[in-house]
């Protein structure tokens, strides 16, 4: 029996690293491919790379600008995907006014902070909010996100910033989806909120919504088994 392909769409800066736990858990049943987008700087051309890297017919995750990635598939070639998840992620275009200057402003600021002192150095102040307050003396855990992060470059961090800010609108494409599907979301994200997430389960026929316990930004990092999981039964 031919094993079933799981794409994998990373988040902003991360790679293989970060779906290691549900590679190692699922390499019996999938085989896994993780995308690298290279200096891409626009979500539309990182769903096109990865379509024209995959197989006629796939299962897709994403993680946080994965997710978007993951969304754009599914406006180019819903046809070709057989599952879709969803991780801690968004899908609303920038928003107007005090709330995009905002996002601009933070978004830029890192990459300021990037060119000034490095990428790890960035990666350390970026990761305060984003994992569950509990597991910020975690060094295990913190040491792989930075390290993971200073493996790219000043220059692969702009373009995905770039990509980030200009991001399309992607929630009327959500109840076009068809297609077996989990949302997935740490219950103390602060980067894509549990609400935001509980509104695109909703908007997708028949989604699984799962929300982990204990859990920040970097579900599939801080908590391998409940994604594992979850994933596991999404492709059952």
């Amino acid at each position: 029996m031919n094993k079933t392909t799981l794409i994998c769409a990373p988040g902003l800066m991360l790679d293989v690293a970060a779906w290691q736990a549900q590679i190692d858990a699922l390499e019996s049943q999938t085989s896994v491919q993780v995308v690298d987008y290279g200096l891409l700087d626009s979500l539309p051309a990182m769903a096109q790379h990865l379509l024209n890297n995959a197989p006629p017919r796939f299962a897709l995750a994403g993680h946080s600008m994965g997710g978007r990635v993951a969304l754009e598939v599914m406006r180019i070639a819903p046809e070709r995907v057989t599952h879709v998840a969803l991780l801690n992620t968004g899908c609303h275009a920038l928003p107007e006014g005090e709330a995009a200057d905002k996002e601009r402003k933070i978004r830029l600021g890192f990459l300021d902070l990037a060119r000034e002192k490095g990428v790890a150095a960035m990666a350390r102040a970026w990761v305060r909010n984003m994992v569950h307050p509990d597991r910020l003396k975690d060094s295990v855990l913190i040491d792989a996100i930075t390290t993971m992060f200073a493996r790219k470059s000043v220059d692969v961090y702009a373009a995905q910033i770039k990509a980030l800010l200009e991001r399309p609108e992607a929630f009327p494409l959500l109840s076009q989806i068809r297609c077996p599907a989990l949302v997935l979301c740490g219950n103390e994200d602060g980067n894509s909120s549990p609400e935001v997430n509980r509104e695109m389960a909703n908007a997708i026929p028949g989604a699984m919504l799962r929300m982990v316990p204990q859990c920040g930004h970097m579900s599939s990092m801080e908590r391998p088994q409940a994604v594992t999981a979850a994933l596991q039964r999404l492709l059952m």
